[in-house]
């Protein structure tokens, strides 16, 4: 074989060698893995108004645990100073990891959940501990304020 072509061969198998085994991980992916993973550990939890911890947690102190773990961030401890710190972002924008807000009591926001995708997100209910609900159910539809992005 000629000089010249095992020099342009031994070029070419050097550039493509730097891009094998190379993965790409975006880093949304990686987040909403954990999540899942962090919102599992979660499930089944009991209410506890004021509750921060797995023997008893409400709907603000879940978003607190969620964001400490998952995003390394400390969120505000309540739904309405969640709603008031949250950038507002329509359905079109919303994301894994969003939040979303309600009025249950009919006196302002009174609710806050976490956004997990498949028009699901997970939350502390008064009567069931942490669960995950649809958005779509007509209780959510009825009282559903805003989604909101805290990152």
């Amino acid at each position: 074989m000629n000089h010249w072509v095992k020099i342009f061969f031994l070029f070419i198998l050097t550039i493509t060698s730097c891009h094998i085994g190379k993965r790409v991980t975006n880093p949304n992916v990686i987040q909403e893995n954990k999540l899942q993973s962090v919102v599992k550990s979660w499930m089944g939890a009991p209410y506890k108004l004021g509750g921060n911890t797995r023997q008893g947690i409400d709907c603000s102190g879940l978003v607190f645990q969620l964001y400490k773990e998952i995003y390394n961030k400390v969120t505000p401890r309540t739904s309405k100073t969640l709603y008031e710190a949250a950038t507002k972002i329509s359905d079109k924008e919303l994301q894994v990891g969003d939040l979303v807000f309600f009025n249950i009591d009919g006196r302002g926001i009174s609710h806050v959940g976490v956004y997990i995708g498949e028009n699901k997100f997970v939350h502390a209910s008064s009567s069931k501990g942490v669960v995950l609900s649809l958005l779509s159910e007509n209780y959510y539809k009825k009282h559903f304020v805003s989604f909101g992005r805290l990152r």
